[in-house]
Order: structure tokens, then C-alpha cells, then sequence
């Protein structure tokens, strides 16, 4: 997932989770998300995850932009562990809008939190 030029940040709170029975005797984990990020204002989004200390997400999105527009977003990325309940996360989104946005960040669920970058996407 390469990226391209910083076009800026963004900052996520973790609202519910719930497991679900996933393929294969696995469990994915569905995250409600709440934030912001540069460029789409009011942030709204689902992540839903499979693996276990590694694996695959998915994103599903609806950010409120400042000027009263909507935009929603589809996209999937990879995490893998990097601490005590602690994940690095690399993921691509496309937008409704246009435009593709990569992202790196971080997951930390002693904070609930998901923050990280959002890069021009490429690819």
C-alpha cells in the first residue's frame, strides 16, 4: 500500500465492538468508530477485523465535511501487533468523492483510540 504526499491526520475513539463467529471457526471483531480527520470533519466508521495478534480489516465510513457535505467511504488495509494490546494499521480508502486516501496509525485499546496519517493514495 504505497502513498504518497501527507495530506494530513487523523484521530478515532472507539465507540462498541462486537464479535461475530468468522470463517473457518474464527471471530471477526466489528469496531464502531467516532472522530475526525483532516479533510472530511466529523468522521463516522466501522472496522471490521479478522486474525488474531496479525491479520485484515475492512473499513466502512460516512464523514460530515464542514461545508455540510457528506462523504462515505470503502476500504481495507492490513494491522499487525506491535505491543501490549497495541496494533499498527496500513489501509487504503476510496472515497465517494474521488479521492484515494492511504492511512498508517495506531491502534491503542487501553485508550480506545485509533490515530494516525492519511497520505495521497496510490495503486
Amino acid at each position: 500500500m504505497a502513498s504518497g504526499k501527507k495530506v494530513g491526520e487523523f484521530s478515532l475513539k472507539s465507540i462498541t465492538a462486537t464479535q461475530i463467529p468468522g470463517p473457518a471457526g474464527s471471530v471477526l471483531v466489528q469496531v464502531n468508530w467516532e472522530g475526525t480527520a483532516t479533510g472530511f470533519g466529523t468522521v463516522f466508521g466501522t472496522s471490521t477485523f479478522l486474525g488474531g495478534k496479525s491479520g485484515t480489516f475492512s473499513w466502512c465510513s460516512t464523514s460530515y465535511l464542514d461545508n455540510g457535505d457528506t462523504v462515505t467511504g470503502n476500504g481495507q488495509g492490513t494491522y499487525e501487533s506491535n505491543g501490549k494490546n497495541k496494533w499498527s494499521t496500513k489501509g487504503i480508502v476510496d472515497n465517494s468523492d474521488g479521492r484515494r486516501i492511504a492511512s498508517e496509525g495506531e491502534i491503542v485499546l487501553s485508550a480506545r483510540t485509533w490515530k494516525g496519517t492519511l497520505s495521497e493514495g496510490q495503486g
